[in-house]
């Protein structure tokens, strides 16, 4: 037995909470997953699992035998990466997340360039529009847009990114007769929004006056909006913008070919939207990996230089 490699599933089976997830996550059976972990137990002499057909728990001196094993797999990896940094090689898997729209928009170049750089790193890239668990998925590094909560993870601000009122030029000219684009936030129970079900407020969406606004300077409005579609995904938001169904509340990035083109346009532009961190974050023993640092710098450049 690779008491190594067994102890590396383990820590992902405990991290993952099943033997299947870990099973896909390696290109290998369940069967197989499951015998590395039987096979330590046998070695160690102890339970370290409990299972039962729709749960898996850790005994007592599992969860002693795991935080061990996870800090010294981690130590390991770091040596691993330190040798290789010192050779001036990154290689192995590196497994990135980010929400859908801004992974295949925004950080897809960013990929590709760095892999170019580095023809030993290979990119799981892992999209969704929802909440990702980091330590349960495995994950090394993943981009997370907006203010933080309080947790563990490292985290590292890369960007900004702002909302704005936007929406395509054929939703303007359809409007009913004696109705107008919104000038002012209250204006926006005149119109369809197409709602992002995943963004914290939901269909509460909040503005900030400008120097042109009717308002004093700095008056933060926050109003509720409704409309013929809402949806989680940042893809979804995307197509019924551009294809005239209604005004979204969008990060810039999600339409930079269609402001460039003028097909879809800013609305209410004297009302701000709060402008949002753009943070890198990973688990606290993936800090010191150099292929999570080698990225984490290149996507920080990038964003930085605006390119």
């Amino acid at each position: 037995m690779d008491k190594l490699s067994a102890m590396k599933t383990f820590v992902r089976v405990v991290e993952a909470g099943s033997f299947s997830a870990v099973a896909d996550e390696m290109r290998a059976t369940q069967s197989a997953i499951s015998k590395q972990v039987a096979a330590l137990e046998k070695e160690l002499g102890t339970k370290l699992l409990i299972r039962t057909t729709r749960s898996l728990s850790l005994s007592e001196e599992g969860e002693r035998y795991f935080e061990q094993a996870r800090r010294l797999v981690g130590e390991i990896a770091e040596a691993e990466s330190d040798l290789r940094k010192g050779e001036g090689r990154l290689s192995g898997w590196l497994r990135v997340a980010a929400s859908v729209g801004f992974g295949r928009l925004k950080l897809m170049p960013l990929v590709k360039a760095f892999m170019d750089t580095h023809a030993g790193v290979k990119i799981d890239l892992r999209l969704h529009d929802g909440f990702i668990d980091l330590i349960e998925q495995g994950i090394d590094i993943s981009v997370r847009i907006g203010e933080l909560p309080d947790s563990g993870l490292i985290a590292r601000r890369v960007g900004t990114s702002q909302r704005m009122l936007l929406a395509h030029r054929d939703y303007l000219r359809s409007l009913p007769k004696g109705v107008k684009a919104p000038v002012n936030p209250e204006d926006l129970s005149n119109h369809n929004c197409v709602v992002y079900t995943e963004l914290a407020t939901r269909n509460l969406w909040a503005f900030e006056a400008g120097a042109g606004a009717s308002e004093p300077l700095g008056t933060v409005k926050a109003v509720r909006v409704g409309g013929r579609i809402q949806t989680n995904s940042s893809e979804v938001i995307r197509s019924a913008v551009t294809a005239g169904m209604g005004i979204g509340y969008s990060p810039t990035w999600l339409f930079e070919s269609e402001l460039a083109r003028g097909e879809v346009v800013r609305v209410m532009p004297d009302w701000q939207s709060p402008h949002l961190p753009i943070h890198m974050v990973s688990p606290p023993e993936r800090k010191h990996s150099a292929k999570v640092k080698a990225f984490v710098e290149h996507v920080a450049l990038e964003l930085t230089s605006g390119k």
